[in-house]
């Protein structure tokens, strides 16, 4: 007989549940509200009470359920502490010992960026590799490190937080960090943006882009329709975003690379954009690595946090 795992990917808005087989397959997903108030003290009961609720109506006994693997979008250590989550009003949360306490099933916890690589691993656009790195491009850079089949997590769970990663020198505005020159400063949909308004500030060319407001969509739609200016536009970002995956592909040596996130949506055309500057910067030892979008779009923090139970 099959036996269950739940995967739970917890957002600001929603937590996304899933229940799965230990092969992977997708038996039911669904949402319930992620309640922030009183410094996020609803969100793990509600987790468990949703559970134990899909239990009851599919008929599943405890012996027949893995456990619940949780992502949350913060840093999360191996012992399952959270050590904040802003968005949810979380600090020095214990997530496994709290939800285990709760549901009475065994659990185990990551942050979501790097439980969403693992997902992409397991049964996505990574299936079938252990070492690989997941990059995904929306309003920053987030990332996810996984080696010989596992999440790079790091002393207090910060591994993977590759949007952060010094790429250039003297830019006077500043990342969300805090800090200047930041890689999802130029390689996320944000970015775009802003090296979109600093070409176009200096260029006399026409363009569909000029004295407008736009957005990341705006600017890959014109570069794909032959808009030179856009083009322009499109090379410089393909050459950030290629410099600033050969940085991190030169220290983890993955076999694939996967792209998600809203960019991610352009295509496989976003590798002929970074594949230049990716093979001037990254080690010739690690050049060898396959391009590949990812798969499993916003399930792919439920698949991952699932298949923490099952390593």
């Amino acid at each position: 007989m099959a036996r269950y795992v739940f995967g739970a990917d917890v957002g600001g808005t929603t937590v996304k549940i899933g229940l799965l087989t230990e092969a992977g397959e997708k038996l039911d997903f669904w949402e319930i509200p992620t309640r922030t108030e009183d410094h996020g003290k609803n969100i793990i009961p509600d987790i468990a009470s949703s559970i134990r609720a899909k239990m009851k109506e599919k008929n599943i006994e405890d012996s027949d359920v893995v456990g619940a693997g949780v992502g949350v979008p913060g840093a999360v250590n191996v012992d399952g502490l959270c050590y904040q989550a802003v968005n949810l009003g979380w600090e020095n949360v214990n997530v496994v010992d709290e939800l285990q306490a709760e549901l009475k099933l065994p659990v185990k916890a990551g942050n979501d960026a790097n439980v969403a690589a693992l997902g992409e691993a397991w049964m996505g656009g990574g299936q079938g590799y252990k070492n690989l790195l997941l990059v995904t491009l929306g309003t920053g850079v987030g990332g996810g490190i996984i080696i010989n089949g596992k999440i790079l997590t790091g002393a207090k769970g910060s591994g993977g937080e590759i949007g952060h990663i010094h790429l250039v020198d003297d830019e006077p505005e500043t990342c969300g960090c805090g800090k200047h020159g930041c890689f999802e400063m130029y390689g996320s949909a944000t970015g775009v943006v802003r090296i979109a308004k600093r070409v176009l500030a200096f260029s006399e060319e026409d363009s569909v882009l000029k004295d407008r407001s736009f957005e990341c969509k705006d600017v890959i739609d014109a570069a794909m329709s032959g808009d030179k200016v856009a083009e322009r536009i499109a090379e410089q970002y393909g050459y950030y975003l290629g410099k600033g995956i050969a940085a991190v592909a030169t220290v983890v040596n993955p076999e694939i690379i996967v792209l998600g996130g809203g960019v991610s949506k352009a295509g496989e055309g976003l590798f002929d954009l970074l594949r230049p500057s990716f093979d001037k910067y990254v080690f010739h030892g690690c050049a060898d690595v396959k391009f590949a979008l990812a798969k499993l779009g916003n399930d792919a923090g439920v698949y991952g946090a699932a298949k923490l139970l099952l390593d």
